[in-house]
């Protein structure tokens, strides 16, 4: 009876043994069969809130006689099938009023927005704020109705090496799904020209079309917006944090929120040696050209730190507007200086005129001598009056006597209304001319973008 026991013993012992060691093997395999439904569940839940973004712009052309046409003169003389390329992209609904936001790259040259949504409904939509610098822009529904959208509620920092899921429109594939993991944070790159920085690097496949498109963790919670591909590599993609686009977008809502001006336009070069900012404009009367800066001068140092490659100049100078002076190193030749500038002064300062300061044109109101001259039937809008050559205004193809109609999609009724939109244009780095020449009506996107 003894043994008997003892043979009970050793015999449950190791069937209690082996009934754990299936427990054990069978945790990992049910685990991942959650967590993979768990992704499902998550693209059917987010899937109504991205959009698949339809953009036509202006055609470019290659030839050299085409590039030395002004785009207007292109846009009256060819065909419309001729006239306009089409692009897509994609785009998350981040606020139930419509305000998607997407990639700065795919609109920067519409003139046309369409959104698509996962149930085939479209809607026209305008830009309503972006940042070149960090390839952001933020774009509105016109309709006046409630849209899924996105909720932003995530509070854990993103790791390594946690799932990520990408939903996007690659080459027009409505709500395509990939999934993959965080490959890396804060990357810093140079693509198409572009410098990136703090970038989230993914594996999960992300290709043309995926621009503007999401990256969620296995909750469901978005964690970055999709922006970049290394085309020489697969399995490499980058996205914007979420975090910089929900600062851009509270910014831009933010009616009190004003844009800094110094008063020049830059360009970003890079020398043997450094790094810099080139002047190439100066408004006249600024705080720029009263401290001295002059044109051919290279900004080195910004409150003494040196401008790198990837440093944000606005991002920069929203920063410093909060302290009491601006402090910048400027080289002139092989003689170096510090020019300070005041802060308040800065805040304050404003373009005036800003059709000539800004956009090297003249506008009047319709009325009086312009109206008779230029034969004008209308009485909205404003008039081109004198157009400086070799101006901003004069290399996108304005000439004397067309009439601008619209800002931003807000109608213009004179030149008032002309500066109180150039005004909320600049602060939210977007300016759309709708322009009307003879019987003519065309779309001109205004770059601004490098004025500081």
């Amino acid at each position: 009876m003894l043994i008997t026991s003892r043979n009970t013993l050793r015999i449950s012992s190791a069937f209690i043994t082996l009934f754990c060691l299936w427990i054990a093997l069978s945790i990992p395999i049910c685990h991942a069969y959650t967590k993979e439904d768990r992704i499902a569940d998550v693209v059917e839940a987010v899937g109504r809130a991205i959009v698949n973004i339809k953009t036509e712009e202006i055609s470019r052309t290659n030839s050299e006689e085409d590039r030395k046409t002004p785009l207007t003169k292109r846009l009256l003389e060819y065909d419309r099938e001729e006239e306009l390329n089409e692009n897509y992209g994609s785009g998350v609904v981040i606020n139930p009023n419509g305000i998607i936001v997407t990639n700065e790259h795919l609109i920067s040259r519409a003139i046309n927005i369409r959104v698509k949504f996962l149930n085939g409904k479209e809607y026209d939509a305008y830009v309503l704020g972006s940042d070149p610098e960090f390839d952001i822009a933020l774009l509105k529904i016109t309709d006046k109705t409630e849209f899924p959208y996105l909720k932003v509620n995530r509070k854990k920092p993103v790791r390594v090496g946690e799932r990520a899921i990408v939903i996007g429109n690659p080459y027009g594939l409505s709500n395509s799904v990939s999934v993959g993991v965080v490959s890396a944070l804060g990357r810093n790159l140079r693509i198409d020209n572009r410098v990136y920085v703090n970038l989230i690097q993914t594996d999960a496949a992300i290709n043309p079309g995926n621009s503007g498109g999401v990256l969620m963790d296995i909750d469901g919670n978005p964690i970055g917006i999709v922006t970049a591909i290394y085309s020489e590599g697969k399995g490499i993609g980058f996205a914007i944090p979420i975090e910089d686009v929900m600062n851009m977008l509270s910014e831009f809502l933010d009616v009190n929120v004003k844009r800094p001006i110094l008063g020049f336009f830059i360009e970003k070069k890079i020398s043997e040696n450094e790094n810099f900012f080139y002047v190439n404009k100066i408004i006249p009367n600024s705080p720029a050209d009263r401290m001295g800066i002059r044109v051919g001068d290279r900004i080195v140092e910004m409150n003494n730190k040196k401008i790198r490659e990837g440093v944000k100049f606005y991002k920069t100078l929203r920063a410093m507007a909060r302290q009491d002076e601006v402090q910048l190193k400027i080289m002139r030749g092989q003689r170096s200086f510090i020019v300070q500038l005041d802060v308040k002064e800065i805040n304050e300062y404003r373009p005036v005129p800003l059709d000539e300061n800004l956009c090297d044109i003249r506008v009047s109101d319709i009325k009086g001598y312009p109206r008779l001259k230029y034969k004008i039937k209308q009485r909205e809008g404003v008039v081109i009056t004198k157009v400086y050559k070799g101006g901003l205004a004069d290399k996108s193809g304005l000439r004397d006597g067309d009439i601008i109609i619209k800002i931003n999609n807000f109608l213009i009724s004179n030149k008032e209304d002309f500066e109180t939109y150039m005004m909320e244009g600049l602060k939210r780095n977007y300016i759309l001319y709708q322009v009307k020449r003879k019987d003519n009506i065309f779309y001109l996107p205004l770059k601004l973008d490098k004025l500081l």
